[in-house]
């Protein structure tokens, strides 16, 4: 059994807000999320979308999601796709559906021109590592990412 990769559509922000938060509470991340359906569809189906999700389905049930989004590389002169997120339900791991999901992406990113395909990946993940370097991804250990969120945005925006 094949997984099938779909968009998503403004009816599924329920879903998509329900496997974010079982990928939240996988990566010991739930209390983070703040995330509503609502939020979601405005960030995916506004009018101006600034990310895009595909869901997967085995035998026509939801197992997973990758949710993406078009970035810029100055250095290479060409957008680029991020990867903000890839789950796939503990049921359905190992039949292919992460890989499809993630392929899914990479054939997007390849057809619209990107240059560049990343994402972050916590370290404590050794089963998300170890697939990636399975399609051949390698670490930037030469890069530290850093955030300002909350508060501290609001005090750099001079809003705190």
């Amino acid at each position: 059994m094949a997984a099938v990769i779909r968009a998503t559509t403004p009816t599924d922000a329920p879903l998509l807000l329900t496997l974010i938060r079982e990928l939240a509470s996988y990566e010991k991340l739930a209390h983070e999320v703040v995330a509503t359906e609502d939020d979601l569809r405005a960030a995916l189906f506004g009018p101006r979308p600034s990310a895009e999700a595909v869901l997967a389905e085995l035998d026509g049930a939801p197992v997973g999601f990758a949710l993406f989004f078009q970035t810029f590389s100055t250095f290479v002169g060409r957008p680029g796709m991020y990867l903000e997120d890839l789950y796939v339900r503990p049921a359905a791991r190992r039949h292919g559906v992460g890989r499809a999901l993630f392929l899914h992406v990479a054939r997007l990113a390849a057809a619209r021109g990107c240059g560049r395909y990343e994402w972050a990946v916590l370290d404590w993940n050794a089963p998300a590592i170890s697939f990636y370097r399975r399609q051949g991804a390698l670490p930037l250990s030469e890069w530290t990412v850093f955030r300002l969120a909350g508060e501290a945005l609001r005090r750099a925006a001079g809003a705190g």
